[in-house]
């Protein structure tokens, strides 16, 4: 098992298949991408997760971009299945209705699904999309195949903050998990205009949570609370992922990250730290000189949030 500089062990990886999506959420950080290189293929995805295996990675999260939109995203899924323990995939859901079985039969374990709103016409501001009625067919789909589902919803002032207890109520009766997720950015942009716009600080709600849930629990990674809170449709489990200005966050992380471009990345904030691994792949690098890669990119990890 690979282990940084700060004591934490390296256990996820997040792959990022494509720069590109069928929806334009304004807020995207599209994962921290910078380059928008030739996509890598889905040989070369199984490889650097074979590698990432033998130092330990047991979990691979599949993103994009919208990781439905590549063609060979079911390919993808069934040669990296053999390597890991869990794989999952974050997605906007609108193509979940289709691709659910296939993806299910291919191996994966569960999904992620992006939902900010109830409202169809909020749905259209935030993503530049009328597609609100596929997305929810799409999620009562994963139900019936995944376990668990969650439902991301990224909390925005004046936007979608009054629709939270909707949304709790809504992932109960669905049988989902919720997770409300605070606006995250770079320290340089804090004082941005869209920052300020913005920002909705859950660390309030958190501690209305604990007052009123029936049961709590503490995830592993990142020390994230779970809360099971009752509503009219049964229990609501809620998770909260405060990012901004939490060092807990950041000294729990076991996560690190590859680019649709094929580099590995420390953190989603900073934009110091691609190591390339790709281009290594492509001029013939064997499986020793790949592992030198990683543990290169693992040394150069640090918490974001000191």
């Amino acid at each position: 098992m690979l282990v940084d500089r700060f004591g934490r062990p390296v256990t996820n990886l997040r792959i990022s298949l494509t720069h590109e999506c069928n929806l334009n959420c304004f807020y995207c950080h599209r994962e921290g991408q910078t380059l928008n290189f030739q996509e890598m293929s889905p040989e070369e995805i199984e490889r650097i997760v074979r590698i990432a295996s033998k130092l330990g990675v047991k979990k691979v999260k599949l993103t994009g971009g919208e990781p439905t939109v590549r063609e060979d995203i079911v390919e993808i899924v069934r040669r990296i299945r053999p390597y890991v323990v869990d794989l999952s995939m974050t997605t906007n859901g609108t193509t979940m209705n289709i691709l659910g079985e296939a993806l299910k039969d291919a191996g994966l374990d569960r999904v992620n699904i992006s939902l900010d709103t109830l409202d169809r016409n909020k749905y259209k501001e935030i993503t530049g999309f009328d597609v609100l009625p596929q997305v929810i067919k799409g999620i009562k789909k994963a139900v019936r195949l995944f376990s668990p589902v969650k439902l991301n919803m990224v909390v925005m002032k004046g936007l979608n903050d009054d629709e939270i207890w909707d949304m709790v109520d809504y992932a109960a009766q669905n049988n989902a998990v919720l997770q409300l997720i605070e606006i995250e950015v770079p320290r340089e942009m804090e004082n941005s205009w869209f920052f300020k716009k913005y920002f909705y600080p859950l660390k309030p709600l958190e501690e209305e949570f604990q007052k009123i849930a029936i049961e709590t629990k503490e995830r592993r990674m990142h020390r994230r609370k779970k809360y099971f809170i009752p509503t009219k449709y049964g229990t609501a489990e809620v998770e909260i992922v405060r990012s901004m200005h939490n060092t807990v966050f950041c000294a729990n992380c076991t996560r690190i990250r590859l680019t649709s471009s094929g580099h590995l990345k420390t953190c989603l904030l900073r934009k110091d730290d691609l190591v390339d691994i790709v281009t290594p792949i492509r001029n013939g690098a064997s499986d020793e000189e790949l592992i030198e890669i990683f543990k290169k990119a693992i040394l150069m990890r640090e918490p974001y949030w000191k």
